[in-house]
């Protein structure tokens, strides 16, 4: 890897269940002023590899693809505790088969329409609800991720203090994506849904990050080969880590790391919503 130069920043697609075929993707890279150079794509298979890589010396900064918290209302709910630490180490105790339990309990008690609860960061992020255990299942992300973020000891603002030259932001690629190219899917896992429309939408995706086309001020520098891989992964997972990536390289330039004043610690914020 060349010598860094200006601020490492890394994007992480995350899976709850990795493995050779569906791994966690991690995109590094540095900005220099407005210009976010991609150095590399990693692939870890394995939780006990990400885990490991947590540990990489900082400075850095990272933008995670996974829900650092859960809505209040359902914690209060369920009479789980209210602080941050504490409902961490609660629900990572939890099998995720307990887990699925007490949520569908929640949801069937509640109307059609309004059958999960949200965080405040949901709505304007566009996110799926914290707490949805299929189509994607998030709350294994959190069940899986959170526990290794925290033992790792990156520095979680909002949350939880730790080492602060690695810190840790919740990022949500579908947000920048959607800025870009609206509704339009980009992405798939199912070879046959894996069409010209969604490859065409991709490098639209591509172009638009490499014009600085894009609210967060940033710009994104690619080699040819960098450029012809995004677009060629039909699953999306690396061009999802490169969002975050530059979702975190402009967090990093934000007061708060773009969090708003009246953020719930206990839910957490995700960068730019």
């Amino acid at each position: 890897m060349p010598a860094m130069q200006g601020l490492r920043v890394f994007g992480i697609d995350f899976t709850s269940a990795p493995r050779r075929a569906k791994p966690i993707r991690i995109a590094a890279g540095h900005r220099q002023g407005p210009v976010v150079r991609l150095d590399g794509l990693t692939a870890l298979d394995t939780l006990d590899a990400f885990s490991a890589w947590l540990r990489t010396p900082g400075p850095w900064i990272g933008g995670f693809d996974l829900p650092f918290g859960l809505p209040r209302e359902l914690v209060v709910h369920l009479g789980w505790p209210t602080d941050y630490a504490a409902l961490m180490a609660h629900y990572a105790a939890l099998s995720r088969e307990s887990i699925r339990e007490r949520f569908a309990a929640f949801c069937d008690a509640r109307p059609a329409g309004a059958k999960f609860a949200h965080r405040a960061c949901d709505k304007p992020a566009g996110s799926s609800p914290s707490m949805k255990w299929v189509n994607p299942p998030v709350a294994w992300m959190l069940h899986a991720g959170m526990p290794r973020l925290i033992e790792g000891g990156v520095h979680l603002p909002g949350h939880l203090a730790g080492d602060e030259s690695r810190v840790a932001l919740e990022a949500y690629p579908g947000l920048l994506a959607r800025e870009l190219v609206g509704r339009r899917s980009y992405k798939s896992d199912t070879k046959a849904a894996q069409t010209p429309e969604r490859l065409i939408a991709r490098k639209d995706i591509v172009d638009s990050l490499e014009q600085g086309r894009t609210r967060l001020g940033v710009r994104l520098k690619l080699s040819h080969a960098q450029r012809d891989e995004l677009v060629a992964d039909a699953s999306g997972d690396s061009l999802d880590a490169v969002l975050a990536m530059l979702q975190a390289a402009w967090a990093a330039e934000q007061p708060r790391y773009g969090w708003p004043e009246e953020a719930d610690p206990l839910e957490g914020w995700i960068v730019g919503a």
